[in-house]
């Protein structure tokens, strides 16, 4: 498996207003100005307050063989932040959400940049107790207690993403 550098992706500016596209191939490129593209991430709680992450597989351009947000994905072109994450949701865990009912709850919105991108991440939250079954996008994921999570950080076991948006949202 291998991600599509000719996927199709809005540019925004900091506030997600649309005003252009790009392919994720140059959106993750690190050159011509980073162009601001925005992502849906979900972190995803069971009933007794553990944390779901994916474990990224080795084949992903961006952070291979590390933990992540158990949701985190590319808005399409022409898509809307309920849509993309509805998407991603099914994708990556399995769990059919319907956000006019199971209204996961919007913590913020930031800009993120690495040497290779620069990202509009829309960060939710959502709270179940349905299991995740991860699909083919990703090699497995667990939930994790609060002390796990603490007690790895900064041992290149997380995203940089992930360790920066959990002390920051859920810290």
């Amino acid at each position: 498996m291998k991600d599509n550098a000719k996927e199709l992706l809005p540019v925004v500016d900091a506030d997600g207003k649309v005003i252009g596209q790009t392919t994720r191939g140059e959106a993750h490129s690190g050159v011509d100005g980073k162009p601001l593209h925005p992502v849906v991430h979900l972190h995803l709680f069971n009933l007794q307050g553990e944390l779901f992450l994916q474990h990224r597989p080795a084949w992903k351009d961006i952070q291979p063989d590390r933990w992540d947000t158990a949701v985190g994905g590319h808005v399409d072109w022409g898509e809307d932040l309920p849509t993309a994450l509805k998407r991603e949701v099914r994708e990556e865990i399995g769990i059919e959400i319907n956000v006019a009912k199971d209204i996961p709850e919007f913590l913020t919105s930031y800009v993120f940049e690495s040497p290779r991108e620069r990202e509009l991440v829309n960060v939710f939250r959502l709270v179940t107790d349905t299991k995740p079954q991860p699909s083919e996008e990703l090699d497995g994921g667990r939930f994790f207690s609060r002390a796990e999570i603490l007690d790895k950080m900064d041992q290149n076991f997380f995203t940089p993403n992930f360790e920066q948006e959990y002390q920051r949202i859920l810290g």
